[in-house]
């Protein structure tokens, strides 16, 4: 019975011990602070301007008759937000285009619906939306959005949005950002806003486990350089104002992380050991404000690159599309 005993607490302290020595989650960032954000205004000429808060940038086009807003940030917001273009204009808002489906561009969704405004997405982002998603890097879920927060217009490819004397063409990007990105152009402003396609000086995410892909993000950039010229103003899912030079350099960083993460997949590497090989070290210095941002932009091309698709997945979103 003693030898027993000893064993069971010998077999009790070993399994204690491979717990403790399990890592730990990483812990969830603090949420923002929304009582002591200021939403900064930048006006862009034409009656365009760009708006920033907490999470992605905003693009707000005035017309005669109304306004075209793109992405509300968090809902949090919502008063804030309404009070700057208050300020910018006494036109109404007429229409939200939701760039994707993540938080911190459609968390103003529901409250603006209630105010009358139309919500427009590609209809990837209604269902995305609608299911609920997973965070393929931290395993976080989001639970399914409430029936008012979910767009009433949507669009497959291609759309345009009309007030008088405005017209914003919105534009699909297949598997950039996520599956279901979107672009405006407002070409008589000569405005390009992105959502998280392009953001202007910091890697981008890459949502991989909601049909993000690095080539996709390649192709945002390629098309945007085609509409855009050396005048063009460039609202980017989140950082400062850009123009086309900044745009350029953003594509060159992609198409070497993309090449240079090819080659390791191709030789069978894993994620750990791409993460330790530290393959985009002289791009970080530019690109990476934290090493944990190196480190996740890292494992986001490796999995844009290495993931077999789903095709159960994506039967079920075809299936669901028609």
């Amino acid at each position: 019975m003693l030898r027993i005993g000893i064993m069971a607490v010998a077999t009790s302290l070993l399994l204690a011990g491979v717990a403790l020595a399990q890592p730990s989650p990483p812990a969830a960032p603090p949420p923002p602070d929304f009582s002591k954000a200021e939403i900064k205004t930048t006006d862009l000429g034409d009656n365009i301007y760009m708006l920033e808060g907490v999470g992605g940038n905003i693009t707000v086009a005035v017309a005669k008759d109304g306004i075209i807003m793109v992405d509300g940030q968090y809902a949090p917001l919502h008063d804030k937000i309404k009070a700057a273009i208050a300020a910018i204009s006494n036109q109404p808002i007429k229409y939200l285009i939701d760039t994707h489906f993540h938080g911190d561009h459609t968390g103003g969704n529901e409250l603006f619906a209630k105010d009358g405004v139309i919500i427009v997405a590609q209809i990837n982002v209604k269902n995305r939306l609608a299911d609920g998603t997973t965070n393929g890097l931290t395993g976080a879920k989001t639970p399914p959005a409430p029936p008012g927060a979910l767009p009433s217009d949507t669009y497959t490819n291609f759309s345009k949005l009309r007030l008088s004397g405005r017209v914003a063409d919105l534009k699909h990007i297949a598997n950039a950002h996520t599956d279901g990105d979107t672009y405006i152009w407002f070409k008589t402003a000569n405005v390009l806003a992105t959502g998280d396609t392009f953001t202007n000086g910091h890697y981008p995410n890459i949502d991989f486990a909601n049909g993000g892909n690095i080539r996709g993000m390649i192709a945002a950039t390629d098309a945007y350089l085609k509409l855009t010229n050396a005048k063009s103003r460039i609202v980017p899912g989140h950082g400062p104002i850009a123009d086309k030079a900044a745009l350029t350099e953003y594509r060159t960083m992609l198409v070497a992380a993309r090449d240079r993460m090819a080659v390791l997949v191709k030789e069978g590497k894993s994620e750990d050991d791409v993460v330790a090989a530290k393959p985009f070290a002289d791009l970080d210095k530019k690109w990476a404000p934290t090493e944990l941002a190196s480190k996740n932009f890292i494992r986001v091309v490796y999995h844009s690159l290495a993931d077999k698709t789903d095709k159960k997945a994506l039967l079920k979103r075809m299936l669901r599309r028609g």
